[in-house]
């Protein structure tokens, strides 16, 4: 199948992957990131492509996210996927939290994924596959926690996953289906160097979930390998 997908974060990792891998396989991409002018490879992999606009968002800027919505309002969307996230200090220890970082990262991860959805939902509605997905962590699942510490990512991602439960509930009349995914350890600028994984075999996983998801799996986490996730 093909069809138009939005993604957010598509400057670099997961994000830029999904935006190759999509257009390589017939998708109209509409590719996002905060600062499109360095965003070289991103640039790179559009030029020439017709399956691949650019398009300029902060996601945390809800005006710009309320302005793109309107200058897409006519555009169908089939999936839209919430790439874009913010870590924070690493190594940070009890005792030692910034409240005004974790605040930014409760923003990034969180709140905007909510944001996106709520502005694109319209697009959504009016797309053939309708399907939502947002990138969590593992390391928010809470049954998952054996290790501590973490509270900034980890939290940020355990609220996200309870917006994409309410997100399936309030969004099942409108046939939209929304699930939040792990893509495991990758080897992007946030996962190191050390991680387990390419963002070739995550991106490959989460594609081949998004385009099988059905709306009996709204509401659900899942890994990139496709075994479901304990909350």
């Amino acid at each position: 199948m093909s069809g138009t997908i939005l993604i957010t974060g598509c400057n670099r990792g997961i994000g830029l992957e999904m935006t190759r891998q999509f257009a390589a396989d017939g998708w109209t991409v509409i590719a996002t990131c905060r600062n499109p002018s360095a965003a070289w490879e991103l640039s790179e992999l559009a030029e020439g492509n017709d399956h691949i606009e650019i398009h300029g968002l902060d996601v945390t800027d809800y005006t710009q996210m309320a302005a793109l919505a309107s200058a897409l309002q006519d555009r169908a969307l089939d999936v839209l996927v919430s790439n874009a996230g913010y870590y924070g200090p690493k190594g940070v220890t009890f005792g030692n939290v910034d409240v005004e970082e974790w605040r930014t990262v409760l923003e990034v991860n969180t709140i905007a994924p909510y944001k996106l959805v709520e502005a694109f939902a319209p697009n959504l509605a009016a797309g053939k596959h309708k399907v939502v997905g947002v990138l969590s962590s593992k390391v928010g699942s809470i049954d998952d926690n054996g290790s501590g510490g973490g509270y900034l990512y980890r939290s940020s991602k355990t609220a996200v996953n309870q917006v994409v439960k309410s997100l399936s509930i309030d969004l099942a009349e409108r046939g939209i289906t929304v699930l939040a995914f792990h893509p495991g350890w990758v080897q992007t600028e946030m996962g190191g160097p050390n991680a387990l994984i390419s963002t070739d075999e995550s991106v490959r996983g989460l594609k081949r979930l998004l385009l099988n998801a059905i709306p009996d799996q709204s509401g659900y986490f899942y890994s990139y390998d496709g075994a479901e996730i304990p909350w």
